[in-house]
């Protein structure tokens, strides 16, 4: 099963492939897409949009996973990741891809077994977990396939 993880963000949304296979990951590829802060919101959503499409004709993912929103205190902030996830969330629902989703503690949670892991500590299991990862890769793409691992270790009994 190819499973497609995606960070929501409308300066940078993280993405990552992992191929499942019984209850072994492999990396596949990861990255982020970071539309042009310079363009009005409705072009930085269809950049997004467009370069998301993109990701998924290229990987054509079985299903998809994306980290749910949280509550910053600039209520413009949160509503501008709403936006940008509201796309994440379409893209793959356009291409028939099912989409789990998983709040940040669940995804902290199911890689490290603590729900509130510093940043640094995903990151570690993310190596540990997928040995060909790049050593740098960008924190938004190591956080997609941290959600693509907890949807992975979440439904391993599915398949």
């Amino acid at each position: 099963m190819r499973i497609l993880g995606l960070d929501p963000g409308l300066r940078h949304t993280g993405w990552g492939v992992i191929e499942k296979q019984g209850n072994k990951f492999q990396f596949l590829a990861a990255g982020t897409i970071n539309p042009d802060d310079k363009l009005p919101l409705a072009n930085r959503l269809a950049e997004l949009f467009e370069s998301l499409s993109d990701v998924i004709k290229l990987w054509q993912p079985d299903t998809c996973a994306v980290e749910e929103t949280f509550v910053n205190k600039n209520p413009n902030s949160t509503l501008k990741l709403g936006q940008a996830r509201g796309v994440v969330l379409c893209v793959p629902a356009i291409h028939k891809i099912p989409v789990g989703e998983y709040t940040p503690n669940q995804i902290k949670k199911t890689i490290t077994g603590v729900g509130h892991a510093e940043k640094n500590q995903v990151d570690m299991m993310v190596h540990t977990l997928l040995k060909n990862v790049p050593d740098k890769i960008p924190p938004d793409a190591a956080d997609a396939l941290a959600i693509a691992l907890c949807h992975g270790f979440q439904n391993i009994f599915i398949r």
